[in-house]
Formats: structure tokens, sequence, C-alpha cells
């Protein structure tokens, strides 16, 4: 069995875990707090800022410019859990879609380019399909909590997101 060498970076230099992230200066910057400032209402409330509500809400802002979102998570520091994460091919072209590509740059994420299965004895290397381009589709392996924190700076650096540390205890809903 013969698996490919890939360096930890990627041969290519459009890898999103290549280089700095773009959002870096927001990754450690606490949530704004209300103020007479901030817009008296918003148009679209996100709970929670986890890796689906940090990417709604960007998403929100890049194709409402003009809309406030309100994006509450109840603690903006780093997730402190001990796991490491492999997001498929798909998860990763989904992120290309949002506008997210480059979250994995700067947090050590490490390209996959398939599965090594070792058992008994036995190894097996499968590699992901090709893509249209004749390259193999990546995933990538990374640490949640830099993921999680490289999505916030995301949502932080947008003008038109409030980000606020809070906890939701009620839904109101508008019949209206």
């Amino acid at each position: 069995m013969t698996v490919p060498e890939y360096s930890p970076l990627d041969e290519n230099e459009d890898w999103p875990t290549h280089g700095e992230y773009e959002y870096t200066r927001f990754y450690h910057t606490k949530a704004r707090e209300f103020s007479e400032h901030l817009p008296p209402s918003f148009d679209y409330i996100v709970i929670g800022a986890g890796p689906i509500g940090a990417a709604l809400a960007f998403k929100l802002a890049l194709d409402h410019p003009t809309q406030q979102i309100l994006i509450v998570e109840q603690n903006w520091d780093e997730p402190d859990r001990i796991v490491g994460e492999l997001m498929q091919p798909a998860g990763c072209q989904a992120l290309e879609l949002l506008g997210l590509g480059r979250v994995f740059s700067g947090i050590g994420a490490v390209p996959v380019h398939g599965y090594y299965i070792a058992y008994g004895g036995k190894q097996l290397y499968v590699p992901y399909p090709l893509n249209p381009n004749g390259k193999p589709f990546r995933g990538v392996s990374f640490h949640h909590g830099r993921l999680v924190m490289n999505l916030r700076a995301a949502c932080k650096s947008m003008s038109n997101i409030t980000c606020l540390e809070a906890s939701a205890v009620e839904l109101i809903r508008d019949s209206g």
C-alpha cells in the first residue's frame, strides 16, 4: 500500500489552511455591548455563535448588507473542548460557498485527502474522489475551538453584525 505524501499546509497556496486568517485582529476581541450607538432594532437575531450560528450570521450579513443582525452568545471566549474535528470535503465546499473558505487559516488545520484504515495487521488507504478539475477533494482536520473563534472573528468584522454576550432565556414570537 502506498499513501501519498502531502506537506502539512498542502502544495496549493489557495488552500484555506495556508497563511494568516484575514480577520485575525477580531479573534480575541470582546463582544460589543449595548449602548445608545447601536441600532434600536434588528432585522435578524441569531441565538448562539457556534459553528452554525456564526456561519448563518455572517452569510446573512453578506447577503443583506443594509440590514442589522444581532448574534447572542453566552460566552465569546474560545470553547474549551479537548477535541479534534474532521470536516469532510462537502463541509469545506459549503464554507467556501458561504464566503468562509479561509476560516481554517492560522489555526494549525491539516488538509485531509482520504482515509487510512488499519485493522488486524492490514492497511488500506481510501482517497477522496477527484473533483471536476481532476484533483482530489480535500477535507480538513482542526481544533474545534480555534475554528469557532475564526468564525466568530468573521462575524465581528462585519459592520452590520452586533455581537452580544448574553443568555437567551425566552423566545418572543411576533404573530404579526
